[in-house]
């Protein structure tokens, strides 16, 4: 964790230097690397809602249809609470980062 961080809304994210993420999920600088998700048993890059959906209603989650705005999954037995945008273009860095964090060693975050 070096560097310059920025806290923003309530959120600390990397800030100030090239290259680093903006809170849009977005990369500042000259390199423009795309973050993508990955599912780490398939090395299979997650490209669609219903790529992930079909990974997550493996490991266990259920979807939730309560808020038509958010694309949501619920873990049993838990208090896991996973929403995402209902657009897959608007789903950012953070979204991945959720998913990899109630997911352990299934999902990580790569540069692309």
């Amino acid at each position: 964790m070096s560097g310059v961080w920025v806290f923003n809304n309530g959120v600390i994210h990397p800030g100030g230097e090239p290259g680093a993420e903006t809170s849009d999920g977005s990369r500042q600088g000259s390199s423009r690397r795309r973050k993508v998700l990955v599912h780490i048993p398939s090395n299979k890059v997650i490209s669609s809602y219903d790529d992930l959906e079909e990974k997550l209603v493996e490991l266990g989650w259920e979807r939730y249809y309560d808020n038509m705005d958010l694309l949501q999954f619920h873990k049993r037995l838990t208090v896991h609470l996973i929403s995402l945008p209902k657009d897959f273009n608007k789903f950012k860095t953070m979204h991945m980062y959720d998913i990899v964090v109630k997911n352990r060693n299934m999902f990580e975050v790569r540069d692309m």
